[in-house]
């Protein structure tokens, strides 16, 4: 049986359905084309703001939009309405890429570049493409998801080898061992596949990371 598609998806063939996608992708490098260092911050949704997540991510933001670079996160609530606040009150670029969801997904009021997508996968090029390093918060499904789509590009060598920061040791570590004693262990990564990430607790080392990635901006 073939996939059902809600009411407004069904007025178009699948050949009109990719206009609609390339309207994404054009809509997005229209916006971002001339965006200038950035970062993209990925994260949880259901994070409070009264939640510590949340306010290491505010500074965490304001940090990046102090030393100019430009902050890009899903637009939503939680880390990502976070980042945008902390990197809009400091004047800085504030990107929200928001996507159409059920649920969990309304747009925050702090993001000064604001974009929206019906498809993931055009979000998730726009998160990679225009960042020069993606820090990885706190999050679940999602935040994996977007997590291992930047391992993989950089594995791969479809894009620069760019830093993908975890944050937080704790929230992580589980994760980093299991990658270790499975996933190296047994032969489905090489040994310098784990150079790819980084993970810490340090604001001062992320931005000294992020600052260390400006060969690959002048190079673009």
């Amino acid at each position: 049986m073939r996939e059902q598609y809600p009411i407004d998806e069904m007025r178009f063939s699948e050949s009109w359905r990719l206009f609609k996608i390339l309207g994404e992708f054009v809509d997005g490098v229209e916006a971002l084309h001339d965006l200038g260092p950035a970062v993209t911050i990925f994260g949880s949704a259901r994070v409070a703001p009264d939640h510590r997540y949340y306010h290491m991510t505010e500074t965490m933001a304001a940090m990046m939009a102090e030393n100019g670079f430009a902050v890009i996160t899903g637009g939503g609530g939680g880390i990502m309405e976070a980042a945008n606040k902390g990197a809009a009150e400091k004047g800085g670029k504030s990107v929200g890429m928001n996507i159409i969801l059920p649920r969990e997904q309304n747009p925050n009021p702090y993001a000064n570049i604001k974009l929206q997508f019906n498809y993931f996968f055009v979000r998730k090029v726009m998160f990679i493409k225009y960042a020069q390093a993606y820090i990885i918060m706190p999050g679940g499904f999602g935040t994996l998801d977007e997590f291992a789509e930047a391992v993989t590009l950089i594995q791969t060598h479809r894009i620069k080898p760019l830093p993908v920061i975890l944050f937080g040791t704790k929230f992580w570590e589980g994760l980093i061992d299991w990658i270790k004693a499975r996933l190296l262990d047994e032969g489905m990564i090489s040994p310098e596949d784990l150079n790819i990430m980084h993970i810490t607790d340090d604001m001062d080392e992320v931005l000294s990371i992020v600052k260390g990635t400006q060969k690959y901006w002048e190079e673009t």
